[in-house]
């Protein structure tokens, strides 16, 4: 999988750049086809404004495009890395629904050819 790191009102240092890398090899490991090669993720990663009362407010959101499918998902919180830990949960729960939907409707279909087989007489 192809990932594009871009960074918004803060300095993209090594250490988020390996945090980030690190969260998304695990979705790819378990839900990502090895073999896909057109796996694209774009992840953004920031501060959102800096005129809040108390702290910084940090936002990361990641756009993955799998197999014609596009998935979105964005999360702010206080630290930049509870951030990017929810935005990946969030897209590894949307990402496993999604591979449920698609293996329940191969099953249908697999299912009506077999009845559609049983129902002819030899």
């Amino acid at each position: 999988m192809k990932i594009n790191i871009t960074a918004k009102n803060i300095e993209l240092s090594q250490a988020i750049r390996e945090y980030i890398e690190k969260k998304l090899n695990s979705v790819e490991k378990k839900l990502i086809d090895p073999n896909n090669t057109g796996a694209f993720c774009d992840v953004e990663v920031g501060k959102t404004t800096d005129h809040h009362k108390q702290g910084d407010l940090f936002r990361a959101e990641f756009n993955l495009n799998v197999d014609g499918v596009y998935l979105r998902t964005e999360s702010e919180k206080d630290n930049l890395y509870a951030a990017i830990d929810e935005a990946k949960d969030e897209l590894f729960s949307s990402l496993r629904s999604k591979k449920k939907k698609k293996m329940h409707l191969g099953r249908r279909g697999a299912l009506k050819i077999k009845n559609f087989i049983k129902g002819l007489k030899w």
